[in-house]
């Protein structure tokens, strides 16, 4: 039997419309996590046809960690200002610069990698392989596969969601897609980190009390 409280759970879980999430529940035969399932396919299908809209509003934001050492700029956009000023997508916007502080993402999609690093990360495993012991038949193969996991470690929009690492950061975008009913990408950032990239001076203290004693 589908109950109102088990309609209600099943929206507050999902955020989809009520008669939607009757509809899942129908579909499953009362089964939450599935309707949950359920709903997320239907999800990520309407997010797809959102895909090509033109998203030209949306927020640049700022998310400052660690005491000032670290800090990212992020603009996400979506369709509309109304969208923009809302607070689901206010917390999107944070969470995917969280997400960038977290793990520093070294590119924003997979087209965005140079073919010059895919080919030398492809060759540095590729030896990886064979140094293990790994059959020839079977190297590329393994080569490809730790390919993939390169880019989910370096691509932002592929990476695990660090608030729930059973989804990619896309796939969280894509349910907020489905959820508010309006296209979002994220369009660049930037990480700053204190000090990187600059070459800190090691000074041996003794080494220099004892030239400074002996002028």
């Amino acid at each position: 039997m589908i109950t109102a409280s088990l309609v209600k759970e099943l929206r507050e879980k999902t955020g989809a419309g009520m008669m939607d999430c009757k509809r899942a529940l129908v579909e499953t035969d009362g089964d939450l996590e599935k309707a949950v399932d359920y709903l997320r396919e239907k999800g990520l299908s309407k997010a797809a046809k959102k895909a090509d809209r033109v998203t030209a509003e949306g927020l640049v934001a700022s998310y400052i960690h660690g005491n000032g050492r670290i800090g990212v700029l992020v603009e996400v956009n979506c369709e509309t200002d109304f969208v923009a000023r809302s607070e689901d997508f206010q917390q999107l916007v944070k969470d995917v610069a969280m997400q960038i502080a977290a793990t520093n993402p070294r590119y924003l999609t997979r087209e965005d990698v140079p073919q010059e690093a895919i080919d030398h990360e492809r060759e540095v495993l590729r030896q990886q392989a064979l140094n293990e012991g790994k059959p020839e038949a079977i190297v590329d193969k393994m080569t490809e596969g730790r390919l993939e996991k390169f880019y989910r470690e370096n691509v932002l929009l592929e990476q695990e969601f660090v608030k729930d690492t059973d989804k990619s950061v896309q796939q969280m975008i894509t349910e907020m897609i489905a959820k508010i009913g309006e296209n979002i990408s994220v369009r660049r950032f930037t990480r700053y980190q204190l000090g990187e990239g600059i070459e800190k001076r090691q000074d041996d203290f003794a080494s220099e009390v004892m030239a400074t004693m002996n002028q």
